[in-house]
């Protein structure tokens, strides 16, 4: 088959697997990101039947990601971070802390090694922008103070993940043993690429806070909200994804992210986001095919004790860590309760993070199947933890009315004797 029939079978089947994942999932009340999971591991290469091409796929999931990363960065604001910041900061990061030890600890069990324990437990640390948003919105609490807080609790976690995927490659060597890089150099290393992209990034907020808000509005006052207004929004995202990774040797996912950070600096972000959703969505739904035909389902045979105590690290582990972190801090309970349901899953950029440990020969194959295994079974479980949130709050309500209810009665019987 040639590159170009791979290609367009790949897109083919890809497409109609997720179509057909996504209805089972919805008829079964699943997020439909489930479905898509399922779907490419129906077309992948480890079920039996049509077998989409695995290359392929994988240039449209860096495609995917590139577009995902953009729209993170357009509804990046710093504003809506700072007005949560005392609970979201500190929050998010004490749970990532808490979540990569407990998965480093979880590698050295299975054998490992600390190298794969580190892309484990960052990975998991990480849940999904997408499921997220979808579950506040279903639970009605996506514009609550508690949402808020939980979707600045995300923000956090998502500007950790652009510092992972900045700072991963550099640690690799001394990571993987190798003997001949001294302590010194790592932190030369690390502090380079930190200024490289610090430098990046404030160059393209500041240029791109006034040269994207121009381009856009030249074409929208030149020809108007049409084909290229959308053609404009995507060579944004994608051109300055690509310069990152030519010019100044960083990742695509951290130049489509600054990319959607300038545009969200104009005015006409509000429509930058809506054109470029529709891309957005096609070819994230072709990441998450891509993720699901990289894993195999023996997985779950061979490796059970791996993937039950991936999956207990991240519906537990991080929703216990979360509640504390929250009561701690002196936050309502069901603050506590909607942080907790709402990031106790994993997903995009999770995959991301454990790609990159897996192509830095970081973390091993079947390390990778596991997590995949955990998101695909944290997310089914999602739903279920705000069912269950809403059944300890509306316990711990009536528990305590009925408590009222009798200091009432007993200070009325105080009244009657005397």
């Amino acid at each position: 088959m040639g590159h170009e029939s791979a290609l367009l079978s790949t897109i083919a089947l890809g497409l109609t697997a997720a179509f057909i994942g996504g209805l089972v999932a919805r008829k079964l009340r699943l997020p439909v990101i489930v479905g898509y999971l399922m779907g490419g591991i129906a077309v992948g290469p480890f079920t039996p039947g049509l077998v989409a091409d695995a290359e392929s796929a994988t240039q449209l999931a860096e495609l995917g990601v590139v577009l995902l990363m953009f729209g993170v960065g357009i509804h990046f604001s710093p504003r809506d971070l700072f007005a949560v910041r005392r609970t979201a900061i500190p929050g998010a990061i004490g749970q990532i802390l808490v979540a990569t030890l407990l998965g480093i600890g979880l590698a050295e069990l299975m054998g490992w090694g600390f190298g794969a324990g580190l892309v484990l437990g960052l990975a998991i640390s990480i849940a999904s922008t997408v499921v997220l948003l979808r579950a506040l919105e279903a639970h009605g609490s996506l514009h609550t103070r508690h949402g808020r807080i939980a979707v600045g609790w995300l923000i956090v976690e998502d500007l950790f993940t652009v510092v992972v995927l900045v700072l991963l490659p550099i640690l690799t060597p001394a990571l993987l043993g190798d003997g001949t890089v001294g302590a010194m150099s790592v932190l030369v290393s690390v502090g380079w690429a930190l200024m490289r992209t610090v430098a990046l990034a404030a160059g393209l907020l500041w240029v791109g806070s006034r040269v994207v808000p121009w381009i856009l509005s030249h074409v929208m006052t030149s020809g108007g909200r049409g084909e290229l207004f959308t053609l404009g929004v995507l060579t944004i995202a994608i051109g300055v994804a690509y310069a990152s990774s030519a010019l100044f040797g960083l990742s695509f996912a951290l130049g489509a992210f600054l990319a959607g950070a300038a545009v969200g600096e104009s005015d006409l972000s509000h429509d930058a986001a809506e054109d470029a959703l529709p891309f957005r969505d096609a070819f994230s739904v072709l990441f998450f095919v891509s993720i699901g035909m990289l894993l195999n389902p023996e997985i779950l045979v061979t490796h059970p004790l791996a993937v039950l105590g991936t999956v207990a690290i991240v519906v537990v582990g991080k929703s216990l860590t979360a509640l504390l972190i929250v009561m701690a801090l002196k936050r309502p309970l069901r603050t506590g309760l909607i942080v907790a349901a709402g990031l106790a899953q994993i997903g995009e950029f999770s995959f991301i993070v454990a790609q990159l440990g897996l192509n830095l020969d970081l973390l091993p194959a079947e390390g990778f199947h596991v997590v995949v295994a955990a998101a695909i079974i944290s997310i089914t479980l999602n739903p279920l933890l705000f069912r269950l949130g809403d059944r300890i709050e509306r316990r711990r309500n009536g528990q305590t009315a009925t408590h009222r209810g009798r200091q009432e009665k007993s200070h009325t019987s105080e009244d009657a004797d005397r």
